[in-house]
């Protein structure tokens, strides 16, 4: 049938077209993190409030509130978001490679994935230098997120040196990463360099470490086993003063032999 004059035909779509694909849908915890960013990126930490992250990610205050306890957890936030992107890659074709190649591979991941925030967090990381008390929240923060890339990497954080092992991470990441902040060049090299740098150093601050171990063991077992005489010795005499105390003889025996 032909078309009137000044009317238009809406199209039909084709029976075969598919519509397009909805956008994920974003969390509104993932809101936040994101919402926080932008704004870190162009504006200086100190003048970010909790009503403008809670506004730029379109949640209310109320929402906010049961999302985040602060603006910093939220770093928190982020650094969750991060260990996920990192730890949903494929590290199958790591398995036969040394140590040290897995740990650097992990852990330039983790710049990658950190990349479209480096504008923020460069400003975030300036203004927070100064201020020890958030430095040790952090850290705490970075605790948990590289004891997961050290799995990732396959090597172990428990036992007796895992502790130490997982500091020793978190500081080599950290200086790395000072590194990182201003290196604009596409390649990374000096972020590479710098990472490779500090893993190495690591790895002999460990080994160092081990030794100690190995050499103080006798002495560490002495004193397990002095600390283990006195406690029973301890208990031993407390025992003694409940028998005295109910009426028993110290020298054993039944009681009504005094009598």
């Amino acid at each position: 049938m032909a078309k009137r004059p000044g009317t238009t035909e809406t199209e039909t779509p084709h029976p075969n077209t598919l519509p397009a694909p909805a956008a994920p849908k974003v969390s509104p915890r993932e809101a936040a993190v994101e919402a926080l960013m932008r704004l870190a990126a162009e504006q200086p930490w100190n003048d970010i409030e909790i009503g403008d992250i809670a506004r730029e990610a379109g949640v209310s205050l109320a929402e906010f509130r049961d999302l985040f306890p602060s603006k910093g957890a939220v770093l928190g936030g982020l650094s969750r978001i991060i260990d996920r992107t990192v730890l949903e890659g494929d590290n199958a074709d790591l398995a036969d490679e040394p140590t040290r190649e897995r740990l650097l591979d992990v852990l330039m991941r983790r710049l990658d994935a950190m990349t479209p925030y480096k504008d923020a967090l460069r400003r975030i990381s300036y203004a927070l230098r100064g201020d020890p008390l958030s430095m040790l929240a952090l850290n705490g923060v970075a605790l948990n997120s590289h004891r997961y890339m050290l799995a990732a990497a396959g090597i172990n954080t428990e036992g007796p040196l895992g502790r130490l092992k997982l500091q020793g991470v978190v500081i080599a990441f950290a200086r790395t990463v000072e590194v990182w902040l201003d290196d604009d060049d596409p390649a990374l090299a000096r972020t590479m360099a710098r990472l490779d740098k500090e893993i190495r150093n690591g790895e002999r601050f460990m080994e160092r470490a081990d030794d100690a171990r190995r050499l103080t063991a006798p002495f560490r077992a002495l004193g397990r086993s002095l600390l283990e005489r006195g406690g029973r010795s301890r208990r031993e005499r407390h025992a003694e003063d409940a028998h005295d105390e109910d009426g028993g003889d110290r020298r054993g025996g039944d009681p009504a032999a005094a009598v």
